[in-house]
């Protein structure tokens, strides 16, 4: 099985995002910063917030959906918000999707919040709603189960510095997955936690047996060329001893979004 982590950007990078899933297609997909605009007749709309402005595509969520024809689609939104087409505001929701492929059956999912809850009237003051989905999936070939989560950590103006905020979404993430996961089975986590690698983060997570795999096999940058920023780390992957881990990557090229993809195969 080969699982994959992105924070897609928006669909920033549509054409070369479109592309390289398609042609990667891995069994399961676990894409952040996914937007879904029921409402838009255009397949671009600008992202405002203050000074800041970034082209989004306005229905990335089928975008990627009509990419990999051959996985269950599940879109988990965070918030309602505005994209702007020009003068006008259309209605846009912004969160994440899990993509399984069809011969994987999920046995088990959650999905829920670990920073605040869904924001129907606007994306909020940072840090904003931040939500997470868990599934479990049986494997026929193996005939067990795995378990896979990923979240979009909260995004805090002053950096990536431990917050309480921060510290309890680990926890939510905790009982999120506890909620869905087989005591002693398979467990993956990844996602774009948006902390530096010495966060108590990942002694929260320890707690399930997870270990991580960026920062644990050497890896020190998961930020493409399109990322200008200082600090270089933002996603991470992690899984506990009952997973095999028979690859891990994280993807320098193509650059598909400001992020790298991060792919496993268990």
């Amino acid at each position: 099985m080969r699982i994959m982590c992105l924070n897609g950007w928006g669909g920033t990078l549509h054409e070369e995002a479109r592309a390289y899933l398609a042609r990667e297609a891995p069994d399961v997909l676990c894409l952040q910063e996914v937007v879904h605009t029921p409402a838009a007749n255009k397949d671009w709309l600008d992202y405002r917030d203050g000074d800041h402005v970034l082209p989004q595509r306005a229905n990335f969520f089928q975008d990627i959906s009509a990419a990999l024809p051959e996985h269950v689609a599940i879109f988990c939104p965070a918030a309602q918000g505005i994209l702007w087409d020009g003068d006008e505001t259309v209605p846009s929701q912004w969160g994440l999707a899990t993509f399984v492929h069809r011969r994987f059956p999920i046995v088990g999912q959650m999905q829920g919040f670990v920073h605040k809850g869904f924001s129907p009237d606007g994306y909020g003051e940072h840090p904003r709603s931040r939500s997470a989905h868990v599934v479990r999936l049986h494997d026929f070939d193996l005939g067990k189960s795995i378990t896979i989560a990923h979240m979009h950590g909260l995004r805090d103006l002053r950096g990536k510095i431990d917050t309480p905020e921060r510290l309890a979404q680990a926890q939510r993430l905790v009982r999120l997955v506890q909620a869905v996961a087989e005591p002693g089975g398979r467990l993956v986590v990844c996602g774009d936690f948006n902390v530096e690698p010495d966060s108590q983060t990942f002694g929260i997570l320890a707690s399930l047996g997870l270990k991580d795999l960026v920062v644990g096999r050497g890896h020190s940058d998961t930020r493409t060329s399109h990322y200008k920023k200082p600090g270089r780390y933002a996603d991470y992957m992690l899984v506990n001893e009952a997973v095999e881990v028979i690859a891990f990557t994280v993807v320098e090229q193509p650059e598909v979004s400001d992020h790298r993809p991060l792919l496993i195969e268990v």
